[in-house]
């Protein structure tokens, strides 16, 4: 999963850079969304390049580490949270391990407190909302969320004695890359835009979680640059020429920006996510029809190269 970080390079050059998204969005039909990929371009000015250059070597070889990753993977997928259903027990303690993370590496609450209670879902559960504040007094008030799901199924029938569906690459995997992004923009604090970091509850009951926080910010007139969603990275594609793939790969050019301060193809078009509409299928969809804003998501899932979908398999 470590290649996958390679993804967020894009995601560097839109904190850290000075290139403008146009916020406006054409919805002339349901399936065909269209950004102005002119407008969300790679900075132009040598200054802002020399800049992005040296945070791009210092993400490449700072930025992570197997021992991290496993840290975080191996506490959201253990038994112990008997596979995180939205309003669990185990959910709750996921919940406090992301406080936790939060704290320490100086995420600020976005709300009065980091738990965003659901207002859609029936029982108790909440979405996990930090905040990292930009360090450029122009570019402050606009926010990029970088979010995932952190909820998974549960328990569910029996296989070979396991009831525990742990959801280790669905979605922990996701999760450990946002917390990871989190401790790294906590600790560095480099990024000239706001960044709101969001771990989803009942994506598996439909979206529910970033349906309501896409709601409540939007009441509040957030001012979103953009968002960007992690989903199912854990297992690395089969046979292909990229890392990861972007829903709605042709409707901006986020892959291009990725790529560009990768230096090789760390994104691609993935054809199926485009046959299955992917893009309306994750907890980017929600910020999307609420904002009218580029929201993508990052994934690795190719439908071949993983066989425990909802499955005890995944941990």
């Amino acid at each position: 999963m470590k290649n996958c970080f390679l993804s967020v390079l894009g995601l560097l050059a839109i904190t850290c850079g000075s290139s403008k998204i146009d916020e406006s969005v054409s919805l002339k039909s349901e399936d065909a969304v269209k950004f102005d990929r002119s407008l969300m371009h790679v900075p132009q000015k040598a200054s802002d390049l020399e800049g992005m250059e040296q945070i791009v070597a210092e993400h490449q070889n700072n930025f992570t580490d197997a021992t991290k990753i496993e840290f975080i993977m191996d506490f959201l997928a253990s038994d112990e949270l008997q596979g995180r259903d939205a309003g669990s027990e185990g959910i709750a303690k996921a919940a406090d391990f992301i406080e936790k993370i939060f704290i320490k590496n100086g995420v600020q609450p976005y709300f009065s407190s980091y738990r965003d209670t659901l207002t859609n879902f029936e029982k108790p559960a909440y979405n996990m909302v930090g905040v990292v504040e930009g360090n450029d007094p122009e570019q402050k008030n606009e926010y990029i969320i970088i979010g995932a799901h952190y909820d998974h199924i549960g328990i569910i029938d029996a296989e070979n004695g396991d009831e525990i569906a742990n959801g280790a690459n669905d979605n922990a995997s996701g999760t450990t890359i946002v917390l990871e992004l989190a401790r790294y923009f906590g600790t560095n604090k480099t990024n000239k835009r706001s960044i709101i970091f969001a771990l989803f509850s009942a994506e598996e009951k439909g979206l529910l979680g970033s349906k309501h926080l896409a709601q409540r910010l939007k009441s509040e007139d957030l001012n979103l640059y953009a968002m960007l969603n992690y989903e199912m990275v854990g297992v690395p594609l089969v046979g292909k020429d990229y890392l990861t793939y972007l829903t709605g790969y042709e409707q901006s050019n986020m892959a291009e920006v990725a790529n560009g301060y990768a230096k090789e193809k760390a994104v691609g078009f993935f054809p199926k996510a485009k046959e299955f509409n992917l893009f309306k299928r994750s907890d980017n969809y929600p910020f999307h029809e609420a904002f009218g804003v580029p929201s993508q998501t990052f994934s690795t899932f190719d439908f071949t190269n993983f066989d425990y979908y909802h499955k005890v398999g995944d941990e």
